[in-house]
């Protein structure tokens, strides 16, 4: 469970660096809209795990790749943003959010039990 302080840090890490790809994620990755979905921050804050999604892109772990590699050009541009709110600009580790994919295939599974012909409730007396 994470402490009111990880909640406030991952926060505020979460909106800069929302900033940070809208404005400059075109450089990255062209044509292609990337969302952060999710901060986790280790409790000494040195670690900041960022979940994103990938919007207008067919391969999400090229993607990912190529965001792991400008890594330390998007911590320099965070640590310029929040510089004075911070003592160490923490490390970021970049992941996929899934969370959309799951969503999309629970639906079709929902959607094919509902086609389904039902079976006929039975109750047996005795």
């Amino acid at each position: 469970m994470e402490s009111k302080r990880q909640q406030k840090f991952a926060g505020v890490i979460q909106q800069d660096l929302a900033a940070i790809f809208q404005r400059e994620g075109m450089n990255y990755l062209p044509h292609t809209l990337v969302t952060i979905t999710k901060v986790r921050v280790t409790p000494d804050l040195a670690i900041a795990r960022v979940f994103l999604s990938f919007f207008n892109n067919t391969d999400n772990q090229t993607a990912l790749q190529t965001i792991k590699m400008h890594a330390s050009e998007i911590r320099y541009k965070l640590g310029a943003r929040i510089k004075d709110q911070v003592r160490i600009v923490p490390q970021l580790e970049f992941f996929v959010d899934d969370t959309s994919e799951y969503v999309e295939r629970m639906d079709k599974i929902f959607e094919k039990i509902s086609h389904e012909p039902r079976q006929p409730d039975t109750e047996e007396e005795k």
